[in-house]
Order: C-alpha cells, then structure tokens, then sequence
C-alpha cells in the first residue's frame, strides 16, 4: 500500500499561522498617537480610542496605574493594554502602556471615563503630554 505525502499542508499552515503571529505582534508593539486639530487618537492592534480634544476634562502624569480588573487585553513583560473595568465605577479604563516603569499620562474624558497610556521612550512620552496640554488650553 503506497502513503500519500501530504506534510506540505501541514508546512503551509505552520506557516501561515506564524504569520498570522508575527502580525499580530507587529499591530500591538507599540502604541501608534495622532494629535490632530480637534481630536486626540491612540490605536495598538485592535485597541483605539478616538477622543475629541474639547471633551478632555484632564490631564496628569501618574507613576502607576491602579489595580484594576482585566476586560480583555494582555500584559507582556512591561507591557500593558487593553481595556480594563474600574472597580469603584464600574466604567471602562483604556490602557496603552508601552512601558509600567516609567510614568504614565491619565486623560479624563467625557465626565468620567479614564485612559491611561505612555510611550516607550519616556522624552516622547513627556513631549506628548506637553503638546496635549498646550491643545486643551487653546480649546478652552
């Protein structure tokens, strides 16, 4: 009886789901900010969080994030994203922290929804909030 060598389905389904990994990794790396006239943008994968600059009620650096439970999301090394359910409130947190041990920028929008995020590099991070803040004023 002769058998049929069929490992090359097996090889293209490896492949293609490293692939799939390698982009998915890609899409979540970093954090990806856009600070446009009137809004304020933070996308990682296939979180994101679009957030008109006149409905920023504040804005803070903080050391850490409180504990808070995980909606859904991942943590990786120093790596925190997702979205998150506030204990006290009961409201969704967004989390894009490229990087727990440096300090993270908190923006209150809408009353009482909380976003929390930084940057890997701590300058861009700090340069950032400034040109956050410089918008919020000038809106105001």
């Amino acid at each position: 009886m002769k058998r049929k060598n069929r490992s090359w389905i097996w090889n293209i389904l490896i492949f293609i789901t490293l692939v799939c990994c390698a982009l998915a990794f890609g899409l979540h790396y970093q954090n990806w900010v856009t600070l446009e006239k009137d809004s304020f943008k933070v996308v990682s994968g296939i979180y994101r969080q679009k957030i008109p600059v006149s409905e920023i009620t504040g804005i803070n650096f903080v050391p850490k994030i409180p504990e808070m439970e995980r909606k859904n999301g991942f943590s990786w090394l120093a790596k925190e994203k997702g979205v998150f359910l506030d204990s006290i409130t009961g409201a969704n947190v967004y989390v894009f922290v490229d990087d727990l041990r440096q300090q993270k920028i908190e923006v209150l929008h809408h009353d009482s929804l909380v976003l929390y995020f930084n940057l890997a590099d701590s300058v861009k991070t700090k340069a950032l909030y400034d040109s956050l803040v410089s918008k919020i004023e000038k809106t105001e």
